[in-house]
């Protein structure tokens, strides 16, 4: 949930709530988003279940709107979890209506428009956040039902109700080969390097707005420099999938996370633009890292597309959340210095297991040079 993050140091400010605390806010949506994901997901796929599109959202927003006057700490932590599970329930039947208005000839790039256009959105939520409760305080939360309830009345209106029935299979859809065999070891290993990624990502969403408010910059601009790494990170994304066809996805994926980690060590040792810099070059190489991880799952299970992406973008997430509240345990204890500076290492983790994968072309029976992908 991006407006989180950019709400976390008022949170702390006024509530004298600990890391440990903040941190818990974060991994309970996180937990119960990813977790239900697949749920959802397996509904979607099996039950023809497609939600309507519009409430779902509507409904999660207002529990993050919610938030702003939850008069308890149990009250947010509550308001989270519900909106992660509106954001769960939304993504399967979204995906599901947007692989259903795609053509073999388009689907890839349909369905990489959904994805950034979610991760614009992702990046700019801070700024957004930030503003409001700078100039109305949590309260002003209340304020972002109204452009949610616009967005919803917009889908229901754009998107046609043909779509929220059951689908059919048509010609061209793509079915799973579930009576192939399947090596999960590969799969495993990718799983796991994503576990560890996402959890350097999830800490730095969470915890790099409050470090930049302890080193002197004002809400509104440390939400803002959040969202520019953010919007950084989308850019790479798309770069990272067009590298990835050329010089091969484990290539991209240790790369990406190896070159992320010295921008990152420059940014928590330095101050000023260099600083700021070294901090959205560490978003661009994580984040471009994000859609190679994807493909490379959809390559090593190609009969169980469904459940590759559940574990993707759901378990290896949900897992990954965790690490916020761990780090949150180190802050209370040491610093959040010292809590940030960790990163580093599940970052270095995760490209040692990529060197373990064993390589797609090899598994798939594809020639290096074939760009067929």
């Amino acid at each position: 949930m991006p407006v989180l993050p950019a709400i976390l140091p008022l949170l702390i400010l006024q509530h004298s709530y600990s890391y440990l605390e903040a941190g818990i806010l974060v991994t309970a949506f996180n937990m119960v988003s990813s977790f239900a994901q697949p749920v959802f997901g397996i509904l979607s796929d099996k039950r023809g279940l497609i939600v309507p599109l519009g409430a779902v959202l509507f409904t999660s927003a207002l529990f993050v709107s919610l938030m702003g006057v939850a008069n308890s700490y149990l009250l947010l932590v509550l308001c989270s979890a519900l909106s992660a599970l509106g954001h769960a329930c939304f993504h399967p039947s979204a995906l599901s209506i947007v692989s259903r208005l795609c053509t073999d000839q388009n689907r890839g790039r349909l369905t990489s428009y959904f994805v950034v256009g979610g991760n614009i959105g992702y990046a700019i939520g801070p700024v957004v956040a930030g503003v409001v409760v700078t100039l109305f305080g949590l309260q002003g939360l209340l304020l972002l039902i109204i452009p949610a309830g616009i967005t919803a009345l917009v889908i229901n209106r754009v998107v046609p109700q043909s779509l929220f029935t059951k689908p059919d299979t048509k010609k061209g859809e793509v079915a799973d080969r579930d009576d192939e065999p399947v090596n999960y070891r590969p799969f495993s290993i990718l799983l796991g390097a994503t576990v560890l990624r996402s959890w350097a990502i999830f800490v730095s969403i969470t915890f790099f707005p409050t470090y930049l408010v302890t080193r002197g910059y004002d809400l509104v601009t440390a939400g803002l420099l959040l969202s520019i790494m953010l919007i950084v990170g989308v850019v790479g994304q798309i770069m990272g999938g067009h590298l990835s066809d050329r010089y091969g996805r484990r290539e991209y994926m240790i790369a990406g996370l190896l070159c992320g980690i010295p921008p990152f060590l420059i940014f928590m040792v330095t101050d000023g633009l260099l600083s700021l810099a070294a901090m959205f070059v560490f978003g661009f190489c994580v984040w471009s890292t994000f859609s190679v991880s994807v493909a490379m799952s959809h390559e090593l299970l190609p009969g169980k597309i469904g459940l590759a992406s559940g574990m993707m973008l759901g378990l290896a997430i949900g897992v990954g959340g965790v690490g916020v509240a761990i780090n949150g345990i180190i802050a209370d204890m040491y610093s959040l210095d010292l809590a940030l500076l960790v990163l580093a290492i599940p970052l270095l983790c995760a490209a040692v297991m990529m060197l373990f994968l064993p390589y797609p072309w090899k598994l798939l029976g594809r020639d290096r040079t074939d760009k067929t992908r």
